[in-house]
């Protein structure tokens, strides 16, 4: 017999839905799978976010190899922070040693003969998602360029002049630095041949 670990959640915002109606229905299938059930993992919070307790304390015990198979609901009880995400944390679980089901989607189950099948659709899926963030993250920028924004750290003007003039003064680098707003390191490098009398 297999031993199972359930996950239920419930989002706060989803009002009226009870975690219970979940855990029953997981309960009952792991009866007719001939899975001992050992262990019950239920959050109520968003699942955008993998800082939920006791999906951090699934995957600890997951990797104690704690249970053999995970079954959840549904893929988006599981995990609601996209594809790549959620691929990435069914990859985990396998790599623990830990098979996983879905109740809701049969088809998400690595405990049968199209594991392969399905993991490799979840990474292409999970592909195309990590290149649609990247488009849209370059046509932000693209925007922002054109609204005349200008991106990344702000720069500090490096006058080599200035530092040149105070080191010859006498000043240490740190006295440089806190007058110029550059770093030390950067302040050394940029007044090097200047050698204090």
């Amino acid at each position: 017999m297999n031993k199972c670990a359930i996950y239920g959640r419930v989002s706060t915002r989803e009002r009226g839905q009870d975690v219970e109606n979940q855990l029953a229905q997981l309960r009952s299938f792991a009866a007719t799978q001939g899975w001992e059930v050992v262990a019950e993992y239920i959050d109520e919070a968003s699942g955008g976010t993998s800082d939920r307790p006791q999906f951090q304390k699934m995957l600890a015990d997951a990797s104690r190899r704690r249970f053999d198979i995970l079954s959840f609901w549904a893929l988006d009880r599981l995990s609601r922070e996209g594809v790549l995400h959620t691929l990435q944390y069914l990859t985990r679980l396998s790599g623990y040693g830990v098979a996983w089901r879905s109740f809701c989607e049969p088809y998400l189950d690595s405990t049968g003969m199209f594991r392969d099948a399905i993991v490799a659709i979840l990474a292409t899926l999970a592909k195309q998602e990590k290149a649609r963030i990247s488009e849209r993250t370059r046509a932000g920028l693209e925007r922002a360029r054109r609204q005349g924004k200008t991106l990344g750290r702000p720069r500090i003007a490096r006058n080599a002049a200035t530092i040149i003039e105070l080191r010859r003064q006498g000043r240490t680098w740190s006295e440089i630095a806190a007058a110029t707003g550059i770093p030390k390191g950067s302040c050394r490098r940029l007044g090097s041949a200047v050698t204090v009398p």
